[in-house]
C-alpha cells in the first residue's frame, strides 16, 4: 500500500463519514443513486433528498417502472436535472440490458446515461471494492496540489495527468473506504479556500504547500462574464386558486419540468394564449395584472431573470380536459410534479403584487 493510501486512510478511521445513508445498507443502487446525486452537489444537500428518494423507489426496478414525473418530483429542489432525467434512463436500460441490475465493469457502467468514468469507479470500489481510481472535483484538487500540476483540470491534458496519478495510489484493499477517505479530505481538511494545511495528514510530501502554493492550486477555471438575459413568467390562477402549468420541451434548460408558461421577449400574452391555451379558457379580461417581484437565477452558462406577471379568477372552459403540455394544479399539489425550485418558490409564497 502506498504511504498516502496508508495514511489517508489512517485518518478517515478517526475523521471520515462513516454514517452516510446511501453506506448502510451499502448497495449498488444506493452507491449509484449516491453518486448521480452527489455531483455538484453538497453531502449536506443531498442527505434528505437521498433518504426521500429511496424510500419511494426503492431499488432500480421501482425506479425504472416509475413515471418521470414522480422521479423529477422527487428530485425537484435538488437541481441540474438532467441528472434525474439521465438516472431513470439508466435504470431502464439497466432493466432492458442487464437483468434489472447495475453492469459489474467499468465500460458498461460509462455507457449508461449520465455515468462518466469517476461515477462508474465509484460504484465500483464502493459497491464491490473493485480496485478503481476516482477524480472527482475534491481528487483534482487533492492531486493537483499534492503534484503541483499545472493548468486547470477541466484541459484533457491536465486531467490525464491526474488521472495517471490517482491509479498509481490505489491501495490493494479497502477500496470502498479509501474512495470515502479522498470524498472525505477534499470536502473537510483539502477544501477550496482555507484548506487545513496543519492538520493534513498528508502534507509531508505535498509539493503545494512546500512550494507556498495552495492557495494557487488548482489553476482556476478562466473566467468569463455569464450573459444575463430576461423572460416574463404568467402565473395564471382560476377561481378556485388552481395554477396553469405548461411542461417544459424534453431538451434545454429545465427539460420535461413543469413550470410557469414562459414567454419570449416581444411576445404578447393574448398571443400566447391563443396559440397555447385558448381551449382551457373562456374568454377573459387580460388588461390589469399584478406584477411580481422578479426572480434571478443562475445557470452554468447564462444568468435569467424572471418577471412573474399574475392574473387572478380565470374561468377554465367547461369540457375541456389537462394534457400533457398544459394543466391546472392545486397548490397543495405541487409536491407531486417536478418544478424548478424557484417557480417552486414563487408559487408557494404569500401574494405579494407590486405597483406597475
Amino acid at each position: 500500500m502506498t504511504a498516502y493510501a496508508a495514511r489517508l486512510l489512517a485518518w478517515f478511521d478517526v475523521h471520515g463519514r462513516h454514517d452516510l445513508p446511501w453506506q448502510h445498507p451499502r448497495t449498488p443502487y444506493r452507491v449509484w443513486l449516491s453518486e448521480i446525486m452527489l455531483q455538484q452537489t453538497q453531502v449536506r444537500v443531498v442527505v434528505p433528498y437521498f433518504e426521500r428518494f429511496v424510500t419511494a423507489l426503492p431499488d432500480l426496478r421501482a425506479l425504472a417502472a416509475a413515471p418521470q414525473d414522480e422521479v423529477l418530483a422527487l428530485w425537484s429542489g435538488l437541481g441540474y436535472y438532467a441528472r434525474a432525467r439521465n438516472l431513470h434512463a439508466a435504470a431502464k436500460r439497466c432493466v432492458d440490458l442487464h437483468d434489472g441490475d447495475l453492469p459489474r465493469n467499468l465500460e458498461a457502467l460509462v455507457a449508461l446515461p449520465g455515468v462518466g468514468r469517476s461515477t462508474a469507479a465509484a460504484i465500483l470500489s464502493q459497491a464491490w471494492g473493485e480496485p478503481a481510481a476516482i477524480l472527482d472535483g475534491n481528487v483534482k484538487r487533492v492531486l493537483a496540489r499534492r503534484h503541483a500540476v499545472d493548468g486547470w483540470p477541466g484541459l484533457p491534458k491536465v486531467e490525464a495527468a491526474l488521472w495517471a496519478i490517482a491509479d498509481t495510489l490505489l491501495p490493494p484493499a479497502r477500496l470502498a473506504d479509501y474512495t470515502q477517505a479522498q470524498m472525505d479530505f477534499g470536502a473537510t481538511l483539502c477544501t477550496r479556500h482555507a484548506p487545513a494545511c496543519l492538520l493534513c495528514p498528508v502534507a509531508d510530501d505535498c509539493a503545494a504547500f512546500a512550494q507556498g502554493r495552495v492557495d494557487e492550486l488548482p489553476t482556476p477555471r478562466p473566467s468569463k462574464v455569464l450573459p444575463q438575459r430576461e423572460a416574463t413568467v404568467l402565473v395564471l390562477e382560476d377561481r378556485a386558486g388552481r395554477v396553469l402549468l405548461q411542461r417544459r420541451p424534453a431538451s434545454g434548460v429545465w427539460a420535461s419540468l413543469w413550470s410557469l408558461p414562459q414567454l419570449a421577449p416581444g411576445d404578447e400574452v393574448q398571443g400566447w394564449l391563443g396559440a397555447h391555451a385558448a381551449g382551457l379558457l373562456d374568454a377573459v379580461d387580460l388588461d390589469t395584472p399584478a406584477r411580481l417581484p422578479s426572480i434571478d437565477h443562475g445557470f452554468s452558462h447564462y444568468r435569467l431573470r424572471l418577471h412573474p406577471v399574475r392574473w387572478g379568477g380565470l374561468a377554465p372552459r367547461n369540457g375541456v380536459r389537462d394534457n400533457d403540455a398544459l394543466r391546472w394544479v392545486a397548490r397543495e399539489d405541487l409536491a407531486a410534479l417536478g418544478i424548478p425550485a424557484p417557480i417552486r418558490t414563487l408559487l408557494l409564497a404569500p401574494p405579494r403584487a407590486l405597483e406597475d
